[in-house]
């Protein structure tokens, strides 16, 4: 069986760097600031899978669409739905048969049969007031193992398979120069293949990390480049 996409992003920085910080999140709008580690990573990745294969009985190949904004919880709701092989997409795709949304969008995901909200919550809070057959993805995560063996695979990203997708993601570091240890700032958006390319998987495939901020506030950026040792810029 191949290595999922995950896998290949993961495995090389689980054995090199699995507590250094691999994903920092700000939101300037709110002041809140989390940063998790590889092995954090992996570990809620590995309950998203577990949560889609036992719980919702997603099959490698399916398709998964994916409506959230670049979040670190999005970066863990990616690597889990790679993980149990599915296919994901970033529209409400009518093939899919897994949504994942945030709660402000549920209505977006139309009828796709499975809808899972996200609150984003830095405290795992739920989406209140929920319709009826809609999933709260923290109530339902936490509770799914924090390791998985996949079983399986089909096309990455909008249909393209994984290797085209890696293929992508080191063109995309090569032409920003990034490279192992960079500590790497951006503001992008990850609502198109392209831009998850360019503004995660960039950072990931070369076992870079990133600091990605929502809601940028200009005034905090010099400061924020010195704290967090910034080495290269995105956007």
């Amino acid at each position: 069986m191949a290595a999922t996409l995950t896998e290949k992003l993961l495995d090389p920085i689980l054995r090199t760097d699995p507590a250094g910080p691999r994903v920092t999140f700000y939101d300037d709008a709110t002041g809140e600031r989390i940063e998790v580690s590889a092995v954090t990573l992996a570990n809620w990745a590995a309950k998203t899978a577990n949560l889609l294969r036992d719980e919702i009985g997603l099959q490698p190949g399916a398709k998964v669409s994916v409506l959230l904004p670049a979040h670190w919880q999005t970066a863990a709701v990616l690597l889990g739905a790679w993980w149990a092989g599915a296919e994901v997409v970033l529209t409400a795709d009518p093939d899919a048969e897994v949504a994942l949304v945030h709660g402000n969008r549920v209505d977006d995901a139309g009828d796709i049969p499975e809808i899972l909200a996200l609150s984003l919550d830095a405290f795992g809070k739920p989406v209140a007031d929920l319709p009826v057959g809609v999933t709260d993805y923290a109530t339902s995560v936490r509770v799914h193992g924090d390791q998985f063996r996949p079983s399986g695979d089909g096309p990455a990203l909008d249909g393209r398979p994984v290797g085209e997708v890696l293929a992508a993601a080191r063109a995309r570091a090569e032409a920003h120069s990034l490279a192992v240890g960079d500590r790497v700032l951006s503001s992008l958006s990850w609502g198109t293949p392209d831009e998850l390319i360019d503004g995660l998987l960039s950072v990931l495939v070369v076992g870079a990390s990133l600091v990605q901020v929502s809601n940028p506030d200009s005034s905090k950026l010099e400061r924020r480049t010195a704290t967090e040792k910034v080495t290269k810029t995105l956007g």
